[in-house]
């Protein structure tokens, strides 16, 4: 391997540092303390695991974390009326609603009913809206990371070519914004984009966000460019027993990490650096809520 590896595990401790000294100086100066309240419905194994990660990390950084766990047959009026009930908290300063939903309720209702304010995961239309027209706006959290890791290698990144590859709501279409507000070129490409791989060949900055196991392989990849894996896809992995698996990106990262000058590994890379930036928004949603400056390297 030639590319120099980002470490988004220890990427995203330092950035959980800094937002726990920050946290302490709110409440030292201000004696206020961001909260952060997790909604979860249903027994999905995943999503506790993940729930719980989020609540020992907030609780790390000194934060008031707020758990409400509901059954899964919890009606979408009751829902609801907790989340109207946590924009009118003044404790509160974030609201994550734990996706995906019960079928019985409706996702986009429910993002919607978020105060965009207190909308951490920055899903709400409003902030989708402020995003894509370059005003503060709460920013997904992937892409947060995924942003603060290349600032991290590049310093500035005006004028560089990036190619994202996916379009969804969550990580390439808000990827592709934050990109486009720090001056880089940006390409948008997807699964009926026409030459991909050379298109691909073409970026500083290669985002890899499209679900798809390996996909990128190293003639995609532009020597030296920098490359930000996204993808957790699980491939059947025979050489460790039958029926086990193991976790893998939308890169093919041993081929392209010979070519690459950086590139975040799967598991270790863009994942940490998905709870590390919740805890960011909600520390940059409290400031903004009390009329304080925001956190100093903690937004986009």
């Amino acid at each position: 391997m030639s590319a120099d590896l980002i470490d988004g595990k220890a990427f995203a401790g330092q950035v959980r540092a800094r937002v726990a000294a920050q946290v302490a100086r709110l409440k030292e100066v201000h004696g206020i303390t961001p909260g952060l309240a997790v909604v979860l419905l249903g027994e999905d194994p995943a999503s506790q695991v993940y729930v719980r990660n989020k609540g020992k990390q907030t609780a790390e950084a000194g934060m008031a974390s707020f758990e409400h766990k509901l059954p899964a047959e919890t009606t979408e009026a009751d829902l609801l009326v907790l989340l109207d009930a946590l924009n009118a908290d003044s404790a509160v300063h974030g609201i994550l609603v734990q996706l995906p939903l019960p079928p019985h309720i409706d996702e986009n209702l429910v993002v919607g009913r978020i105060d965009p304010a207190k909308d951490v995961d920055g899903f709400h239309i409003s902030n989708v809206g402020l995003l894509a027209t370059g005003q503060k706006a709460m920013v997904p959290c992937t892409p947060l990371g995924c942003l603060m890791m290349l600032r991290d290698r590049h310093g500035d990144l005006s004028g560089m070519n990036a190619v994202v590859v996916g379009r969804s709501n969550i990580v390439g279409k808000p990827m592709a914004q934050l990109l486009l507000r720090d001056s880089c070129t940006v390409t948008i490409a997807h699964s009926r984009t026409r030459e991909i791989e050379a298109l691909c060949r073409g970026a500083d900055i290669l985002v890899a966000a499209v679900g798809r196991p390996e996909m990128i392989t190293a003639d995609w990849v532009k020597p030296g460019a920098t490359v930000i894996d996204v993808g957790i896809n699980r491939i059947p992995a025979p050489e460790k027993g039958a029926g086990k698996t193991r976790l893998v990106g939308d890169v093919h990262f041993e081929s392209a990490a010979a070519v690459a000058g950086a590139i975040t590994p799967v598991p270790g890379g863009v994942g940490p650096m998905t709870i590390a930036c919740l805890l960011a928004n909600t520390l940059t949603a409290c400031c903004r809520a009390n009329g304080l400056a925001e956190p100093a390297g903690l937004t986009a």
